[in-house]
């Protein structure tokens, strides 16, 4: 289960954030995809002893083998993005954070001054929304429009590249900030493990004989927040929306089943569905959920077995989760061997493929 702070059962206690700190130099975060999706080096950590190779993604197959399982989120990116301004005339950003229903939304707005609630915001071509609420930093606003809000933002909306790449969003965002295989719109980031596949890639794994099932997870804004505070057990996790179909419950039975090995692709994909057996007593069961499980060290995995992901940020609940998965020393050692070796990081950048520490 999860605490009332979102902290997973067998967190170690006072454990110090600066603990997942490290150095990155600034032209190690990539600012934009490579030329083809499967170009991305791969970096494996694994073994016995979770010795570290490198690899390139293209190598994904030779570290697969027939009855495996790979797990994917199938959620698609949303144009969250949009410009305005207040009754006063000043500017505001508004970064939808969850949709409500056709003409609501949660929303992080950036101004001078926080908008009122009940005050009215205008936005492209006479679209107007009004502060409906808030709670702390998140305002549900209110779209005056007739058009749906999903459609109101994929016609008006920008891109939400992250905050660490920092430059216009071109054309071809609006393409490769999506994985081939996006198809449940609601995300504001992208499930970037994800964005290393090609259809190629699926088409070679398939024919391998490795099985290939969907999940729903909606990744939020609050996915890039650093933890702030001093003991990661004082963090207050973001809650996401995730949905898993009876099939892909089928596929990992039949996995384990097989002795095979689940892969999940991504962050999201083992969260979900490591929080699904939490709430279920160890039971995968199909349907929706909102979880914000916090994973850290000491956390006791009951689902996946790999994990493809990418480099994370600094201080970063995700960096606590990988450390969790695969060992605080390798992924330490594996993270100092990435900035050494060049690696790209973050949501543009290279892979790592990790085994469960034993």
């Amino acid at each position: 289960m999860v605490s009332e702070k979102g902290c997973a059962i067998g967190i170690i206690r006072g454990m110090k954030t600066d603990t997942f700190d490290f150095y990155l130099p600034d032209d190690l975060i990539a600012q934009f995809p490579l030329a083809n999706r499967t170009d991305s080096r791969m970096l494996y950590v694994g073994g016995t002893a979770q010795h570290i190779k490198d690899a390139t993604f293209r190598d994904l197959p030779d570290y697969m083998r027939r009855g495996d399982l790979l797990v994917l989120n199938n959620t698609r990116v949303i144009k969250a993005r949009l410009s305005g301004f207040k009754p006063t005339g000043g500017k505001v950003e508004i970064m939808v954070e969850r949709l409500l229903d056709v003409h609501r939304a949660q929303a992080l707005i950036r101004a001078s001054h926080a908008p009122a609630v009940g005050s009215t915001l205008s936005l492209s071509d006479g679209i107007t929304a009004v502060v409906e609420a808030r709670q702390q930093d998140i305002y549900t606003l209110r779209f005056l429009h007739p058009l749906p809000l999903l459609e109101l933002l994929d016609r008006y909306g920008r891109v939400p590249l992250p905050p660490y790449i920092e430059r216009t969003v071109t054309n071809s965002d609006e393409s490769r900030y999506q994985t081939i295989f996006a198809q449940e719109s609601g995300a504001v980031a992208a499930p970037t493990a994800g964005l290393h596949f090609d259809q190629a890639m699926l088409d070679t794994l398939r024919a391998m004989g490795v099985a290939i099932a969907y999940i729903t997870l909606h990744v939020g804004a609050g996915t890039f927040q650093p933890v702030r505070a001093e003991n990661i057990e004082d963090h207050v996790m973001h809650a996401e929306r995730y949905s898993i179909p009876p099939d892909t419950i089928e596929a990992i039975r039949a996995c384990k089943a097989g002795g095979g090995r689940v892969l999940a692709v991504g962050t999201t994909c083992l969260r979900a569905l490591e929080a699904c057996a939490r709430a279920h007593e160890g039971q995968l069961i199909a349907g929706q959920g909102e979880t914000n499980l916090f994973i850290t060290p000491g956390y006791r995995f009951q689902v996946v077995d790999r994990l493809l992901t990418n480099f994370h940020l600094p201080r970063s609940t995700l960096l606590m989760l990988v450390s969790a998965f695969a060992g605080m020393d390798a992924i330490q050692r594996a993270y100092q061997h990435a900035v050494a070796a060049r690696y790209r990081f973050f949501s543009y950048g290279d892979a790592m493929l990790l085994e469960i520490q034993s």
